[in-house]
């Protein structure tokens, strides 16, 4: 069946009864400027059996290798029991929620995984209904600004350290709202923000502070004085977090000290719990924040209640989208409750539990501190930054990326990132990332193949 399944017969016969020429009539109060163009790049169509023979080709091309690229999506382990679960019929084919009474299933799972989030952040309350890490930052800026009532800008604070399509993605969603991001230049020694570099914005008014930790370059800022420094000055503190070093590193809710200690909003992308690496995803965003911000939080919030009988039940207790409540209260038009994805997260958590969380973290770093220091022995090989990470490292090696990368890559190894591309005064550095899955003989694998890579570019 055709996408819009009426007959050029059934058109005419439309337009005739409304006594137009022709479908463009019906959009004519929208400007040219405005409507799309022709699609000139697309390819001519094929059938189903190509595309299935075409992805499976693109799937095979995945197999064998060996993964130390992170850079926000990361090689965990996913017992099987995950998508076995949520390959069900009742979790694969669920709907948006919206009666409640048909979908408690839903709402319950939903609510379980909103409590764990809480929990893993030590934050008041979470939503569900982010798409992505990135989004979910944009998000937190747009609900900073609106809650900020001691700040009269529409400027947000961000760290440098933040990862770049963050950063882009966010300029690109709160930038047509007015909304100016001014970007803080990072210590080039630790690899983190310094005290510092925070001194010319004391006296400015910010809405927010932006703080990513571990940062884009799996450097560890210190939380508790950013924390401080933000809430002294009027500022919201927004932090983006990795959920699996949160089973080892301070929650973000504890972060900071006195009365108004812990961030305010936290997101963070959720693929690490239980989702597969895949072509760009689909992921999982999660958003927290303090309860007093809660009614400018976007998306759906689940609660648990009872009926007249006295049974448990769960509903949908916050909605902030239009079709909900009034156009002008709206805080967002994020319309979907990522329902698979939370399913993973859920039931992964729900397996791993608060020790098992700790274990995969313990292992990662364990992982990332033994292959730095197997490649160190590396003649010209070291860290490029001196303070203290989490399961992602920058390092330096004496010969050009691009040959190094191509030299492991034929040899089924993903060896890092070419960071210089985002930050062009970091060339011949990559940035590795280490994850629990790699065992001994992967490391020592990793070592010699580097330097036989950089023996082999600078001959």
């Amino acid at each position: 069946m055709p996408f819009i399944p009426h007959t050029p017969e059934e058109e005419r016969a439309m337009l005739d009864f409304l006594g137009m020429d022709s479908l463009q009539s019906l959009f004519r109060e929208i400007p040219d400027s405005l409507r799309a163009k022709s699609l000139t790049k697309l390819p001519e169509g094929i059938s189903e059996m190509e595309l299935i023979q075409s992805m499976e080709s693109r799937a095979r091309m995945d197999e064998g290798y060996q993964c130390f690229l992170g850079a926000g999506a990361y090689d965990h382990y996913i017992p099987s029991a995950i998508w076995d679960l949520v390959s069900r019929g009742e979790f694969l084919t669920a709907y948006t929620p919206y009666q409640a009474e048909a979908s408690q299933g839903t709402l319950q799972l939903i609510y379980e995984f909103q409590s764990m989030i809480t929990q893993l952040t030590g934050m008041d309350v979470a939503n569900a209904s982010v798409y992505d890490g990135a989004s979910a930052l944009a998000e937190a800026v747009l609900m900073a600004v609106r809650a900020n009532k001691k700040s009269r800008s529409r400027r947000i604070l961000c760290a440098g350290t933040l990862h770049p399509a963050y950063a882009e993605v966010c300029k690109s969603i709160v930038g047509n709202q007015g909304i100016e991001l001014v970007s803080v230049d990072w210590d080039r020694e630790s690899g983190i923000l310094s005290r510092e570099s925070l001194t010319d914005y004391e006296s400015e008014d910010f809405a927010a502070l932006v703080v990513s930790s571990p940062s884009f370059f799996g450097t560890l800022e210190d939380t508790h004085f950013l924390t401080d420094w933000a809430h002294a000055r009027n500022m919201l503190l927004v932090g983006v977090v990795n959920p699996i070093s949160l089973g080892l590193l301070v929650a973000p809710g504890s972060w900071g000290s006195g009365e108004n200690r812990g961030a305010d909003i936290v997101v963070g992308e959720g693929q690490p719990l239980g989702i597969p690496l895949a072509s760009g995803g689909p992921y999982l965003g999660f958003m927290c924040c303090k309860q007093e911000y809660v009614r400018q939080m976007p998306g759906r919030i689940i609660g648990r209640t009872e009926d007249m009988d006295g049974k448990e039940g769960f509903a949908l207790t916050l909605q902030a989208r239009e079709q909900h409540i009034r156009r002008a209260k709206a805080t967002s038009n994020i319309c979907t409750n990522q329902g698979l994805l939370v399913t993973a997260a859920t039931i992964y958590m729900s397996l791993m539990g608060a020790e098992g969380l700790r274990k995969v973290a313990l292992g990662c770093h364990a992982n990332t501190k033994n292959l730095l220091e197997l490649i160190e022995e590396i003649p010209g090989v070291k860290r490029k930054f001196s303070s203290a990470f989490f399961h992602e490292s920058v390092v330096e090696i004496p010969a050009d990326t691009g040959p190094v990368l191509k030299y492991m890559l034929d040899r089924k190894i993903l060896a890092g990132l070419d960071i210089a591309q985002k930050f062009p005064d970091l060339s011949k550095c990559l940035l590795i990332n280490v994850t629990e899955t790699k065992t001994e003989t992967d490391l020592l694998d990793y070592k010699k193949c580097l330097e036989a890579a950089i023996n082999s570019s600078t001959k």
